[in-house]
Order: C-alpha cells, then sequence, then structure tokens
C-alpha cells in the first residue's frame, strides 16, 4: 500500500500539473469560428474575407493579444460554406460543439448568413456579420447577433438617391430602369427595394431579370437589356457573373445613360483586370474604396498590397473591422462567458483604433444589432492612363479631387 501511495502523489501532482497547463492555454487563446466561402461563386470575396481577417489577427496578437485576458491571443477557425445555406448551418453547428468556438463571424452570403444567425441564437453563441446586407439578419428580434455593414435597403436608398443628384447635377432625365440580379437571398433582396423605390421616383421599370450566378452564358439576359432600351440599368453580381455581365454588354453595344452596381463582384480586384476598358464608367456603391479619406486607411491598404498583391474591397475592409470590433468587445467583457461577450458587444462604441479605418464614423449598434453609423460611398470606374481605377463621386462633400462624373455614358 505505500509503494501504491508513493506512486499516487506524484502522479496526482503531474496530472494537476498538466491540467492548470492545458486550462492556462485554454484561457490564454480565443477561437473565432470564420464561416466563408471558400469555393463555389463566392470564392474570391472569400480569400479577401480570410486575407484581411488574418491581417487583423497577426497584428492584434503582435500588440499583445487581448490584455484583459492575460494577453490572449486570437485563433481563426475558418470553415467553407461553399456559398451553400445547409453548409453554413452544418459548419456553425461544428464550429460551436466540435471546435469549442469563443465567438462566430460571417458568412458574406445573405442566404448563408441568415440560417447561420438561428444556429447562433440557440446557442447563446456571440455572432458578429461584417458584411450580409439582407435587412432580414437583423430584423428577428434575435440577441447574439451585430451586423457592421448597412442593410440592403440603405444600399438601395442610397443609390436611388445618387441617381436623383445626378440627374439634376447634370441636367439629364431618366425614365427607364432596369433590373439584373443573381438569384440568391442577396439580389433578390436588392430587387425587392428598387422595385418600390422606382415606383416612388416615377421610374418604369422595363425588365425585372434574375439570373443564377453559376451561369456561363448570359447572352440572353444581355439580349433582354437590349431590347428593353432602359436609360440606367441596374445589377448585383458576383464576380464571374459581373465579368460575363459586362464584357457581354460591350460585346452587344448596349447603349445606356448608366450602369449602377452594387459591390460584390463589381469592387472584386478580379472584375477591373478581366473586363479592362469595358469596365469604363460603371457606377458601383460601397462601404469604402482606396481613396477614401480617413486617417490610417492608406497605410492599411498598402500593407494589405505588400502582403496579398490587390487592394482591399469593401468586403475585405468589413472583415478586418469586424476583427478589431470582436477585440474590442473581448478587452470590455474580460471574459470568454459568452454571455459577457456579447453584453460588450451590445455597448460598442468605437470610433478609433487600427480597424477603424471605413468611412463612417463610428460602430455602435441599434437595439436589432444594426451598425446604425454605417454609410455608403458611389464610385466611377475611370481609365486614368495607369489603367482602370475606381473613383470615389458621391455624395459630393467626398468626390475625388479634380474628377468630373461622367454622366450619362459616352460612347466607349
Amino acid at each position: 500500500m505505500k509503494i501504491l501511495e508513493k506512486i499516487a502523489v506524484p502522479v496526482v501532482a503531474f496530472s494537476l500539473l498538466i491540467g492548470t497547463s492545458l486550462s492556462a492555454y485554454a484561457e490564454n487563446v480565443v477561437k473565432i469560428g470564420s464561416i466563408i466561402p471558400l469555393s463555389g461563386p463566392s470564392a474570391s470575396v472569400g480569400l479577401q474575407a480570410k486575407q484581411a481577417r488574418e491581417m487583423a489577427v497577426e497584428e492584434i496578437n503582435a500588440a499583445g493579444g487581448v490584455k484583459s485576458l492575460g494577453g490572449a491571443k486570437l485563433q481563426m477557425v475558418y470553415a467553407d460554406s461553399e456559398s451553400k445555406p445547409e453548409k453554413g448551418v452544418a459548419e456553425a453547428e461544428r464550429l460551436i460543439n466540435s471546435e469549442k468556438v469563443n465567438v462566430l463571424t460571417g458568412c458574406w452570403n445573405s442566404g448563408v448568413t441568415y440560417p447561420v444567425t438561428a444556429v447562433a441564437e440557440r446557442y447563446g453563441m456571440p455572432f458578429v456579420v461584417p458584411v450580409a446586407v439582407a435587412d432580414k439578419i437583423t430584423d428577428q428580434g434575435f440577441k447574439t447577433v451585430f451586423r457592421i455593414a448597412a442593410k440592403d435597403s440603405w444600399w438601395t436608398r442610397d443609390q436611388f438617391a445618387f441617381l436623383k443628384d445626378m440627374e439634376t447635377e447634370f441636367k439629364s432625365p431618366i425614365k427607364k430602369v432596369a433590373f439584373v440580379y443573381e438569384n440568391g437571398d442577396w439580389g433578390t433582396g436588392f430587387a425587392t427595394q428598387w422595385k418600390d423605390l422606382a415606383k416612388k421616383a416615377g421610374y418604369e421599370v422595363v425588365l425585372d431579370e434574375p439570373y443564377p450566378s453559376t451561369a456561363t452564358d448570359l447572352s440572353p439576359v444581355v439580349q433582354k437589356i437590349k431590347r428593353a432600351r432602359p436609360d440606367v440599368l441596374m445589377l448585383v453580381s458576383n464576380a464571374a457573373d459581373a465579368i460575363l455581365l459586362t464584357n457581354t454588354l460591350a460585346e452587344y453595344n448596349v447603349k445606356l445613360k448608366a450602369i449602377i452596381a452594387s459591390g460584390g463582384g463589381h469592387a472584386d480586384p478580379s472584375f477591373l483586370k478581366a473586363t479592362g476598358k469595358n469596365s469604363a464608367q460603371i457606377f458601383d456603391i460601397v462601404e469604402w474604396e482606396t481613396d477614401v479619406n480617413k486617417a490610417g486607411a492608406k497605410e492599411a491598404n498598402e500593407k494589405y498590397k505588400a502582403k496579398y498583391g490587390q487592394n482591399f474591397t469593401g468586403e475585405a475592409v468589413d472583415a478586418y473591422l469586424a476583427t478589431y470590433v470582436i477585440k474590442d468587445a473581448l478587452e470590455r467583457a474580460a471574459s470568454l462567458d459568452s454571455a459577457k461577450i456579447i453584453e460588450a458587444l451590445r455597448a460598442t462604441d468605437l470610433s478609433d483604433g487600427p480597424g477603424m479605418i471605413v468611412g463612417y464614423d463610428k460602430v455602435a449598434f441599434d437595439k436589432t444589432g444594426q451598425n446604425a453609423h454605417a454609410a455608403l460611398v458611389v464610385v466611377q470606374i475611370k481609365d486614368t492612363g495607369k489603367g482602370m481605377e475606381r473613383l470615389t463621386i458621391w455624395p459630393k462633400a467626398v468626390r475625388h479631387a479634380r474628377y468630373t462624373p461622367v454622366f450619362p455614358m459616352s460612347a466607349k
């Protein structure tokens, strides 16, 4: 018995030591589950979001991590949604139950984000949404969901406000509009808003055409646009279909007063490379552009470009900011308890620091979990002599210096 006691004492002591060590390690890492499309039609946007998060995590960890948690380091745990709602839900369950993440973020696609919000709410898991825009994401009365970007009713509202301002500034009236959009939650959500706003503005809708983002031939859609003869074409597209539509519109020589896009594929770095001069004079509404006049924005973009070979996009900036919003909430929560993190997110009032390179002044969530301060800008694509570039032109107060927008579009 004495021999067994002598053996048991050091074994128990060793076990306690190992247990303490593992516990301390667990407390020194904050696991963030990031659900993004890394394959499928939105893969390029997912990659940009991943890169932006990685850059933010590197910066936060290098600066000492989450100090209120003893310098805990952030660790991103990625899951590929493939832009499929059912895959996003399954990955959310896995991240929560198997990976034991402390916070969820994602999912870019509104059609994926919306059902994942229900998973987060059921488990009481804080869920920070950088950019998925469907209004219904924050209209459910959920307590765990916080969105940083503007919702689609704000995007469409500002698209029509911009259009009215262009009519007034350039004395060129608009009568007929066409709506062409990917047929997921994102596109159909925009289209629903467009129809209501067009009616209020007195515009005639001459085409309302959804299409699948996976389409490899959009010439039938472009032929419909040409036959409808709209003054303005409004688009919601992912990268591959934005490129295909733009080049097909040029091929069929479709004449329009304006093309107004909605970020996403039109803001993707691959878009300008693949469309070249065919993209000239397209308008695009986004939350951010490289010429935004905000402290730290130029430096952050240069760092991102040096690391990844391309400029920040609005979606990437939202993912970058979301990581800093999570870090800020963790600092104030000083705990990995979900309820305390949610309480800290609800009290967010972030107006400075490395993540705040967006065009608006603050991140603060209203009672629905929507950032009430998110704002938008419109850019126009122009050949500056250094290639095709995106220049901020609206609101007029933030217009790129010495640039007058082209409206209506001139012959290319």
